[in-house]
């Protein structure tokens, strides 16, 4: 079939939107307009502050009316628990109610268990992409929802640490908007760039940055005030400068305008976004061999070190930037494209809406094929 009706689930944590909290939100941004690009008929349920120009519906997670009587109770959860946990129930109820035959295929990219545990529930097929590590809330939803639907995950690596809670999962990297994130000149400088919080392990870039003698601009949302100010503010100055949480389009200027990109999670990324993107603007890339990142960095784009070894940063930087700024280029255009991740996930829908049900029918079989704008729009 051509063209799919499409619903995509999001956080109702953080907007997608510009500047991006993340790599997950820029995902699911950049997922939504390019399948939109292709002409499919794409809605967006997403917290907040989402982008009007994907055709968002709101995912609200507001404050529930509890009583002080029920406040004190011992058993009384975090509130922001709640909230999300019934902004997530009314969606799913919605779903399965309002929206029962609106949808070809469900994507499910939020990291709440309901989506998952209510997969069953719908009429639409639900593939869910895995953005993180297992997590107890997704393990315990899977075995509880007896038919969870399918799963992605956004690198081999993630897929395997998910094998034992989800079986067989496809593998979609994340891709890149390689019109957008275009090659630059270079610079004399190193940049780290992402979200400022202890895991990523930007005070191990400064150190890296020191020990080479180069100047290093930082750029990204401050997620940890307290980790910020007690170990990346005393250091900035003159060779150490943050640039801010920039927009897309300052943040290509910066990275295009940067000799090595460093990338030093204290975690095992899932995947490695900031590396598809410093590498579409030509930039190569030092990171530490941790999680998917060695499933897109090669010797001819970038150096991957031992974990959490400064030094050994500091030596590959060095080479890196000796490196020819179109061959990473290359490396994002050919592996890391958003064209490419799309065309994996349209093979995908199409294979999962077209399988045979319990019944022995395809979802294309049982759901009609709607020629107007579905409840809601």
């Amino acid at each position: 079939m051509s063209a799919l009706r499409i619903a995509l689930i999001a956080s109702s944590r953080y907007p997608v939107n510009q500047p991006f909290a993340g790599g997950l939100e820029a995902h699911v941004w950049h997922l939504a307009a390019a399948l939109r690009k292709a002409g499919h008929d794409v809605t967006l349920f997403a917290g907040h502050g989402s982008d009007p120009q994907l055709a968002c519906e709101l995912i609200d997670a507001r404050p529930a009316p509890i009583s002080t009587a029920a406040r004190t109770d011992i058993s009384m959860p975090a509130e922001y628990f709640m909230q999300e946990h019934h902004a997530y129930l009314d969606l799913m109820l919605r779903l399965a109610r309002d929206y029962a035959e609106s949808f070809d295929i469900i994507h499910n990219h939020s990291l709440h268990y309901l989506p998952v545990a209510m997969a069953s529930t719908l009429s639409a097929p639900v593939l869910t992409t895995l953005h993180t590590p297992p997590t107890p809330w997704l393990e315990s939803a899977i075995a509880a929802g007896g038919s969870p639907g399918r799963f992605a995950a956004v690198s081999r690596f993630t897929a395997d640490s998910w094998k034992q809670a989800a079986g067989d999962v496809d593998v979609v990297h994340n891709g890149v908007d390689t019109d957008q994130w275009r090659q630059g000149p270079g610079g004399h400088r190193l940049i780290w760039f992402g979200r400022i919080v202890p895991e990523k392990g930007a005070h191990h870039a400064i150190a890296a940055a020191r020990e080479s003698g180069m100047p290093l601009v930082l750029a990204g949302p401050i997620s940890d005030h307290t980790y910020f100010r007690e170990r990346i503010e005393p250091q900035l100055g003159d060779s150490v400068r943050y640039l801010g949480h920039l927009v897309t389009d300052d943040l290509v200027a910066a990275v295009g305008m940067s000799a090595v990109a460093l990338v030093t999670p204290h975690w095992d990324e899932p995947y490695g976004l900031v590396v598809a993107e410093a590498l579409a603007c030509g930039t190569p890339v030092v990171a530490y061999r941790r999680g998917g990142i060695p499933e897109i960095l090669t010797p001819d784009c970038g150096r991957l070190v031992p974990a959490d070894d400064v030094a050994a940063l500091s030596v590959a930087i060095g080479e890196a930037k000796q490196l020819a700024r179109p061959h990473a280029r290359a490396r994002a255009v050919n592996h890391c494209s958003e064209r490419r991740m799309v065309d994996r996930y349209v093979a995908l829908y199409n294979e999962i809406y077209s399988a045979p049900t319990i019944s022995g029918t395809s979802t294309a079989e049982t759901v009609p094929t709607a020629t107007t704008r579905r409840v809601g729009r």
